[in-house]
């Protein structure tokens, strides 16, 4: 198994970041194994729901800065 060196700096958001990439990979057609296993899934594909997760987050951020203009 991998050793995940990421920390969230919230840790409370771990649930909300699930569900973000459930729903991408859903809006994508990517199936995530519910067993929690990825070494099956094709690196484009992860990278795909990575990507997209980081372009919802700096969009949502943005908005939020642009907010408190």
């Amino acid at each position: 198994m991998a050793d995940n060196r990421n920390q969230l700096v919230v840790p409370q958001a771990r649930a909300a970041l699930e569900q973000l990439k459930f729903e991408i990979a859903q809006e994508l057609g990517i199936s995530i194994p519910q067993d929690g296993y990825y070494g099956n899934m094709l690196t484009r594909d992860t990278g795909r729901i990575g990507g997209q997760i980081t372009r919802r987050l700096v969009q949502m951020a943005e908005q939020q800065i642009a907010g408190r203009r």
